[in-house]
Order: structure tokens, then C-alpha cells, then sequence
């Protein structure tokens, strides 16, 4: 059974609290609870993970080597500057689709760069939770899995 690993980094743990008009009223253990749903339909082994510390995103993607097949990840507002992501999904080697919950590209100027894409296979965002069952789609759909 394929396994993927869902990586979401900081303030989407305050999902239906935080800015409600951009990522919907919707919680992050409802967000987990319709991952792992869309997974299971897939019949594919998924973890969510969720961490507000760089150096803790970087240590979950580095500990998916050899235990996963692919990452899905969100990386929140270090999408836009954290090179240390970019070298631990480098590093590790798995495929990998970035997602956002909003339109990143629609938002304010210093969103539309994004470290992760530099590594992604594919980036999908504005489409809320939905993004997060497209990914698996794609990573299932792909060879690379």
C-alpha cells in the first residue's frame, strides 16, 4: 500500500479562526478527517502532520525518507522564503505536489514566490481542501508513487 505524507506548516492548526474570508470556516481536524477519507478511497496509508517550526517541518520531511512515498505539503508562510524546505524535499527525493488552500497568485505580491515549487512536481492551489484530494489523485495517478 503506497504511503503518502501530508506535511502543513504554520497557522493551519488556527483553520476556522484564522482569516475565515480567505481559508473558509472549515478546521484543521476536519482538514485531517477529509484527507484521510479521501485517502482511504484511494486505498492509500496517509499522515498528517502539522508543525508552526521550520526546523520541525524540515526533520518531519527529512524522517519521510525511506517511510514514504510522497509528500503533499503546505508549507504556509514558508513557502515564500524557506530555503531549508526546499533543500530537505531536495534532499529526500520524493514526489511531491505543493498545495495552498487560497489562490497564492491572487494574494499579496510576496505570496507569488513560492520556494516549494522549485521542487514540486505540480502546485495546486485555491482549491480549499479539495487541493489536498487532487494531490493524492496525482500522486496515485503517477508513476513516481
Amino acid at each position: 500500500m503506497k504511503k503518502i505524507l501530508v506535511v502543513n506548516g504554520p497557522n493551519l492548526n488556527m483553520l476556522g479562526i484564522r482569516e475565515p474570508d480567505v481559508y473558509g470556516k472549515r478546521t484543521y481536524k476536519e482538514l485531517v478527517s477529509y484527507v484521510k477519507s479521501a485517502a482511504k478511497e484511494l486505498g492509500v496509508k496517509v499522515k498528517c502532520v502539522q508543525s508552526n517550526s521550520e526546523g520541525k517541518l524540515v526533520d518531519l520531511i527529512q524522517n519521510a525518507f525511506g517511510r514514504y512515498d510522497g509528500l503533499i505539503v503546505n508549507a504556509g508562510a514558508y513557502t515564500h522564503y524557506s530555503i531549508a524546505l526546499l533543500d530537505a524535499l531536495k534532499a529526500v527525493g520524493l514526489p511531491t505536489v505543493e498545495v495552498h488552500l487560497s489562490d497564492i497568485e491572487a494574494r499579496e505580491p510576496f505570496r507569488r514566490t513560492s520556494y516549494i515549487s522549485l521542487y514540486a512536481e505540480k502546485t495546486i492551489v485555491g482549491k480549499g481542501f479539495d487541493g489536498y484530494k487532487e494531490a493524492l489523485d496525482y500522486l496515485c495517478e503517477t508513476k513516481t508513487v
